[in-house]
């Protein structure tokens, strides 16, 4: 029981169980980060000793099976009787450090979410008459074993290949590749854990800004705060169009690509910075331009837009999770108050670190918009 908070482990080869006595009572600390970008992943800190026979060879915990790499993790935090699972991932690396005073030695588990196993692999393969999206679906659905449900969302200029005009082909790791082709889009590939334990959902798409907002972080308020620190940027040299001119391999005449404003929708800024910086903005060529139609290219120019616009206003932060009332999610929506109007309003959760000891569960946080603004009059409390 961690002031209100329970930490529930799982652990295990494909089909994690509820973490041994001895693995319980060792666990000092735990950490885990969540992001839309990168790998998530997390880190467990053991305290381990040699008492009795038992441990005349070596710590037992050294030598038990459960704890080496390529098991599989889990960690539930049940915050007000709600749980919640915040990873799903593999070891990877285990660190021991003997100390010099009794029961001061530690075992660090580090490890990555289930998608590290999507980059053991190089592969040189076809994906005869595939899209983007259609390829996406497919690679994440072979990873079954580790309860990976597909999320695609098509991007709006939909990439189909005729078999006679070319065969898109895979040159890397399974992930790689779901990031390259997201990066086509301005998309984004992760794998977000739950809702129930040993389930996950591989989401390849553009950032999640629809859904309910979650509860407020609430900044200079009094008894009302609920965030500890939190300090704004904003880069102005982020924003990007694209002005071009692409030969149609269909028509094989040149035409002009350009892009003047992101599409992400819903917004989350009143004054993005498109078009209001124009004409203060960096204009960059289409690159890879060559054996494209128009609607191919526009596709790839309006997805270097979009994502050139989604960091321009960010703020990074950090909330007590008892005081906030919950776990905040990444990969979402959520409501800021109390910094003024240039400042408040609503953005996208990027990416949540928890750090997890007996006492304390704090959260670190990193926000993302297109711009300054509140484009709500208020947020959900």
């Amino acid at each position: 029981m961690l002031l209100g908070v329970d930490l529930l482990l799982l652990i295990g080869p494909t089909l994690p169980l509820p973490a041994t006595p001895d693995i319980a009572e060792a666990v000092q600390s735990v950490a885990v980060t969540q992001s839309d970008e990168g790998r998530s992943g997390f880190q467990i800190v053991l305290q381990v000793g040699r008492v009795g026979v038992a441990d005349m060879l070596d710590y037992r915990l050294l030598l038990n099976p459960l704890l080496r790499p390529f098991n599989r993790v889990i960690v539930i935090v049940r915050f007000n009787a709600l749980p919640q699972v915040i990873m799903d991932g593999i070891i990877t690396t285990q660190q021991f450090s003997p100390g010099n005073q009794p029961g001061g030695a530690t075992l660090t588990l580090t490890g990555e979410d289930v998608s590290v196993m999507m980059d053991m692999k190089k592969k040189h393969i076809p994906h005869d008459a595939l899209s983007e999206s259609l390829i996406a679906t497919k690679i994440i659905t072979s990873y079954a074993q580790y309860g990976l449900i597909p999320m695609v969302i098509p991007p709006a200029a939909l990439d189909q290949p005729l078999p006679i005009e070319r065969t898109p082909m895979q040159q890397g790791t399974d992930l790689e590749h779901l990031k390259n082709i997201a990066e086509r889009f301005g998309h984004v590939f992760f794998v977000e854990p739950g809702p129930v334990p040993g389930v996950n959902t591989g989401y390849w798409g553009p950032p999640k800004r629809v859904g309910l907002p979650q509860r407020a972080l609430t900044v200079g308020m009094g008894p009302e705060s609920n965030v500890e620190s939190i300090n704004f940027s904003y880069n102005g040299l982020a924003p990007t169009i694209v002005d071009d001119l692409v030969v149609d391999k269909r028509l094989n005449i040149s035409i002009p690509v350009m892009t003047f404003a992101s599409l992400r929708l819903p917004p989350l800024a009143l004054l993005p910075a498109l078009p209001t910086q124009l004409p203060n903005v960096r204009t960059t060529l289409l690159d890879k331009s060559s054996g494209l139609d128009v609607a191919q290219a526009y596709g790839r120019a309006q997805g270097i837009t979009d994502k050139s616009v989604d960091n321009v206003a960010t703020a990074q932060g950090e909330l007590d999770a008892l005081r906030y009332g919950g776990v905040l999610k990444p990969r979402g929506v959520v409501g800021l108050r109390g910094a003024g109007f240039t400042h408040d309003g609503l953005y996208y959760v990027k990416s949540v670190s928890h750090s997890i000891s007996k006492g304390q569960h704090k959260q670190r946080f990193s926000l993302a918009r297109e711009g300054v603004g509140a484009l709500t009059p208020v947020v959900i409390p």
